[in-house]
Protein backbone atom coordinates (compact mmCIF):
# COMPACT_ATOMS: atom_id res chain seq x y z
CA UNK A 1 0.00 0.00 0.00
CA UNK A 2 1.18 3.85 -0.84
CA UNK A 3 1.35 5.89 2.19
CA UNK A 4 -1.30 8.93 1.95
CA UNK A 5 -2.07 11.69 4.16
CA UNK A 6 -5.39 12.50 4.68
CA UNK A 7 -6.72 15.61 5.96
CA UNK A 8 -10.50 16.88 6.21
CA UNK A 9 -12.07 20.19 7.52
CA UNK A 10 -15.55 21.95 6.96
CA UNK A 11 -16.40 22.92 3.49
CA UNK A 12 -19.10 25.71 2.99
CA UNK A 13 -20.43 25.73 -0.59
CA UNK A 14 -22.34 29.40 -1.01
CA UNK A 15 -24.97 27.86 -3.25
CA UNK A 16 -25.94 25.82 -0.55
CA UNK A 17 -26.60 27.95 2.16
CA UNK A 18 -30.19 28.13 2.27
CA UNK A 19 -30.26 24.35 3.23
CA UNK A 20 -28.78 22.11 5.84
CA UNK A 21 -25.80 20.16 4.43
CA UNK A 22 -22.79 18.07 5.86
CA UNK A 23 -19.92 19.17 3.40
CA UNK A 24 -16.17 18.22 4.02
CA UNK A 25 -12.88 18.93 1.95
CA UNK A 26 -10.31 16.59 2.34
CA UNK A 27 -6.71 16.74 1.37
CA UNK A 28 -4.61 13.71 0.11
CA UNK A 29 -1.18 13.06 -0.87
CA UNK A 30 0.91 9.87 -1.61
CA UNK A 31 4.76 9.41 -2.82
CA UNK A 32 4.30 8.51 -6.00
CA UNK A 33 0.47 10.90 -6.92
CA UNK A 34 -0.05 14.62 -6.54
CA UNK A 35 -2.35 16.58 -3.63
CA UNK A 36 -5.68 15.07 -3.98
CA UNK A 37 -8.87 17.44 -2.94
CA UNK A 38 -12.10 15.93 -2.71
CA UNK A 39 -14.99 17.88 -1.66
CA UNK A 40 -18.30 15.82 -0.25
CA UNK A 41 -21.72 16.70 0.22
CA UNK A 42 -23.89 14.47 2.37
CA UNK A 43 -21.41 11.41 2.14
CA UNK A 44 -21.01 11.58 -1.88
CA UNK A 45 -18.36 13.26 -3.35
CA UNK A 46 -19.12 16.48 -5.41
CA UNK A 47 -16.07 17.27 -6.75
CA UNK A 48 -12.19 16.24 -7.11
CA UNK A 49 -8.85 17.38 -8.56
CA UNK A 50 -7.42 15.52 -11.66
CA UNK A 51 -3.42 16.03 -11.65
CA UNK A 52 -3.56 13.87 -15.35
CA UNK A 53 -5.66 16.25 -16.90
CA UNK A 54 -4.73 19.05 -14.72
CA UNK A 55 -8.03 20.51 -14.27
CA UNK A 56 -10.95 20.10 -11.66
CA UNK A 57 -13.82 17.17 -11.94
CA UNK A 58 -17.62 18.05 -10.93
CA UNK A 59 -19.39 14.81 -9.99
CA UNK A 60 -22.62 16.31 -8.98
CA UNK A 61 -25.74 14.52 -11.24
CA UNK A 62 -27.08 16.73 -13.82
CA UNK A 63 -30.52 16.47 -12.09
CA UNK A 64 -29.69 19.10 -8.71
CA UNK A 65 -27.89 22.34 -8.40
CA UNK A 66 -24.26 22.59 -8.85
CA UNK A 67 -22.13 25.42 -6.79
CA UNK A 68 -19.19 27.33 -8.23
CA UNK A 69 -15.56 25.70 -7.80
CA UNK A 70 -13.52 28.42 -9.41
CA UNK A 71 -9.97 28.45 -8.40
CA UNK A 72 -10.52 25.29 -6.42
CA UNK A 73 -7.97 23.23 -8.41
CA UNK A 74 -5.40 25.65 -8.06
CA UNK A 75 -5.69 25.85 -4.09
CA UNK A 76 -4.51 22.05 -4.09
CA UNK A 77 -1.45 22.57 -6.97
CA UNK A 78 -0.36 25.45 -4.30
CA UNK A 79 -0.81 23.06 -1.59
CA UNK A 80 0.92 20.53 -2.91
CA UNK A 81 4.71 20.48 -1.30
CA UNK A 82 3.07 21.41 2.06
CA UNK A 83 0.56 17.85 2.41
CA UNK A 84 3.88 15.85 1.12
CA UNK A 85 6.38 17.39 3.77
CA UNK A 86 3.85 16.55 6.25
CA UNK A 87 3.56 12.84 4.75
CA UNK A 88 7.50 12.58 5.45
CA UNK A 89 7.02 13.08 9.02
CA UNK A 90 3.91 10.89 9.79
CA UNK A 91 5.53 8.09 8.08
CA UNK A 92 8.94 8.14 10.33
CA UNK A 93 5.80 8.45 13.75
CA UNK A 94 3.90 5.74 12.22
CA UNK A 95 6.52 3.60 10.43
CA UNK A 96 6.30 0.75 13.26
CA UNK A 97 2.06 1.15 14.02
CA UNK A 98 0.59 -1.86 11.42
CA UNK A 99 -2.84 -0.55 9.28
CA UNK A 100 -6.25 -1.68 10.78
CA UNK A 101 -8.40 -3.64 7.74
CA UNK A 102 -11.50 -3.30 7.53
CA UNK A 103 -13.61 -4.66 4.96
CA UNK A 104 -16.00 -3.10 2.73
CA UNK A 105 -19.66 -3.67 1.90
CA UNK A 106 -21.31 -2.76 -1.22
CA UNK A 107 -24.61 -2.37 -3.30
CA UNK A 108 -25.49 -2.57 -6.64
CA UNK A 109 -28.13 -0.29 -8.44
CA UNK A 110 -28.81 1.50 -11.35
CA UNK A 111 -29.39 5.19 -11.69
CA UNK A 112 -32.38 5.23 -13.75
CA UNK A 113 -35.51 3.07 -14.37
CA UNK A 114 -34.31 -0.12 -16.36
CA UNK A 115 -36.34 0.34 -19.84
CA UNK A 116 -34.90 -1.95 -22.53
CA UNK A 117 -32.66 -1.04 -25.31
CA UNK A 118 -32.04 2.20 -23.29
CA UNK A 119 -29.02 3.67 -21.72
CA UNK A 120 -28.48 3.12 -18.10
CA UNK A 121 -25.64 3.54 -15.77
CA UNK A 122 -24.82 0.34 -13.34
CA UNK A 123 -23.37 1.82 -9.72
CA UNK A 124 -20.92 -0.15 -7.46
CA UNK A 125 -21.07 1.87 -4.33
CA UNK A 126 -18.21 0.15 -2.28
CA UNK A 127 -18.07 1.69 1.68
CA UNK A 128 -17.14 1.08 5.27
CA UNK A 129 -13.31 -0.02 3.89
CA UNK A 130 -9.87 1.25 5.66
CA UNK A 131 -6.99 1.23 4.25
CA UNK A 132 -7.94 2.84 0.48
CA UNK A 133 -8.06 2.30 -2.46
CA UNK A 134 -10.39 -0.85 -3.38
CA UNK A 135 -10.29 -2.81 -7.05
CA UNK A 136 -13.39 -3.11 -8.84
CA UNK A 137 -13.85 -5.14 -11.69
CA UNK A 138 -16.79 -5.76 -14.04
CA UNK A 139 -18.17 -8.47 -15.75
CA UNK A 140 -21.14 -8.74 -17.93
CA UNK A 141 -22.24 -12.47 -18.70
CA UNK A 142 -19.14 -13.90 -17.05
CA UNK A 143 -17.22 -12.14 -19.51
CA UNK A 144 -14.81 -9.05 -18.26
CA UNK A 145 -15.44 -5.53 -19.00
CA UNK A 146 -14.06 -2.40 -18.79
CA UNK A 147 -15.45 -0.34 -21.66
CA UNK A 148 -17.77 2.35 -20.15
CA UNK A 149 -16.51 1.89 -16.70
CA UNK A 150 -14.97 4.50 -13.81
CA UNK A 151 -13.99 4.70 -10.32
CA UNK A 152 -13.83 7.77 -8.37
CA UNK A 153 -10.56 8.42 -6.02
CA UNK A 154 -11.02 7.27 -2.76
CA UNK A 155 -13.04 9.68 0.39
CA UNK A 156 -13.46 9.42 4.16
CA UNK A 157 -16.38 8.41 6.11
CA UNK A 158 -16.92 9.65 9.53
CA UNK A 159 -16.05 6.51 10.83
CA UNK A 160 -12.18 7.30 9.30
CA UNK A 161 -13.09 4.64 7.06
CA UNK A 162 -13.70 5.20 2.98
CA UNK A 163 -16.35 4.89 0.16
CA UNK A 164 -15.37 4.32 -3.28
CA UNK A 165 -18.18 4.37 -6.03
CA UNK A 166 -17.33 2.51 -9.97
CA UNK A 167 -20.28 2.85 -13.03
CA UNK A 168 -20.74 0.87 -15.75
CA UNK A 169 -22.11 2.44 -18.95
CA UNK A 170 -24.31 -0.10 -20.27
CA UNK A 171 -27.93 -0.99 -22.42
CA UNK A 172 -29.82 -3.64 -21.17
CA UNK A 173 -31.05 -6.56 -22.98
CA UNK A 174 -33.63 -9.29 -21.20
CA UNK A 175 -31.51 -12.10 -19.48
CA UNK A 176 -27.95 -10.07 -19.51
CA UNK A 177 -26.41 -10.71 -15.96
CA UNK A 178 -23.95 -8.43 -14.63
CA UNK A 179 -21.42 -8.72 -11.71
CA UNK A 180 -19.26 -5.99 -9.40
CA UNK A 181 -16.45 -7.60 -7.64
CA UNK A 182 -14.26 -5.92 -4.84
CA UNK A 183 -10.81 -6.54 -3.90
CA UNK A 184 -9.08 -5.52 -0.94
CA UNK A 185 -6.69 -6.71 2.05
CA UNK A 186 -9.22 -7.02 4.74
CA UNK A 187 -11.18 -10.10 2.59
CA UNK A 188 -9.82 -13.53 1.83
CA UNK A 189 -12.07 -13.38 -1.41
CA UNK A 190 -13.67 -10.50 -3.97
CA UNK A 191 -17.00 -9.33 -2.31
CA UNK A 192 -19.19 -9.98 -5.78
CA UNK A 193 -22.73 -8.50 -6.92
CA UNK A 194 -24.88 -10.16 -9.17
CA UNK A 195 -27.55 -7.47 -10.78
CA UNK A 196 -29.25 -9.10 -13.73
CA UNK A 197 -31.51 -7.83 -16.35
CA UNK A 198 -34.98 -9.01 -15.76
CA UNK A 199 -38.56 -6.57 -16.77
CA UNK A 200 -41.66 -8.14 -16.21
CA UNK A 201 -43.98 -8.15 -18.95
CA UNK A 202 -46.95 -6.28 -18.04
CA UNK A 203 -50.85 -7.71 -18.61
CA UNK A 204 -50.18 -11.57 -18.43
CA UNK A 205 -51.06 -11.50 -14.75
CA UNK A 206 -54.47 -10.66 -15.45
CA UNK A 207 -55.07 -12.04 -18.55
CA UNK A 208 -54.48 -15.24 -16.94
CA UNK A 209 -56.77 -14.59 -14.04
CA UNK A 210 -59.45 -13.62 -16.03
CA UNK A 211 -59.34 -16.69 -18.08
CA UNK A 212 -59.49 -18.62 -15.04
CA UNK A 213 -62.43 -17.07 -13.85
CA UNK A 214 -64.28 -17.43 -16.94
CA UNK A 215 -64.07 -21.27 -17.01
CA UNK A 216 -64.50 -21.50 -13.11
CA UNK A 217 -67.69 -19.09 -14.00
CA UNK A 218 -68.99 -21.58 -16.55
CA UNK A 219 -68.71 -24.39 -14.70
CA UNK A 220 -70.92 -23.02 -12.07
CA UNK A 221 -73.27 -22.51 -14.41
CA UNK A 222 -73.26 -25.52 -16.13
CA UNK A 223 -73.26 -27.41 -12.31
CA UNK A 224 -76.31 -24.80 -11.60
CA UNK A 225 -78.05 -25.92 -14.40
CA UNK A 226 -77.72 -29.64 -13.93
CA UNK A 227 -78.64 -29.67 -10.12
CA UNK A 228 -81.76 -27.37 -11.41
CA UNK A 229 -83.15 -30.30 -14.49
CA UNK A 230 -82.38 -33.01 -12.09
CA UNK A 231 -84.43 -31.67 -9.15
CA UNK A 232 -87.31 -30.91 -11.57
CA UNK A 233 -87.22 -34.62 -12.35
CA UNK A 234 -87.53 -35.67 -9.30
CA UNK A 235 -90.50 -33.40 -8.22
CA UNK A 236 -92.53 -34.86 -11.48
CA UNK A 237 -91.74 -38.43 -10.16
CA UNK A 238 -92.82 -37.29 -6.80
Amino acid sequence: ARPVLALSSPCVISALLSVQHDSFRVLACSDTDGLNMIITLDGEEAWHSDFIHETGVDTLPDFVSHPSFSGIYEQSVGQLQVCKNNLKIIRIGLKDIPDPLDPPTSLLYTTNKVELGEKNILVCHVSGFYPAPVNVSWTRNGQKVTEGTSINVPFPNEDFTFTQISRLQFVPQLGDIYSCSVEHPALKEPLTRIWDVDVPQPGVGPAVFCGVGLIVGLLGVAVGTFFLIRGSELIGRG
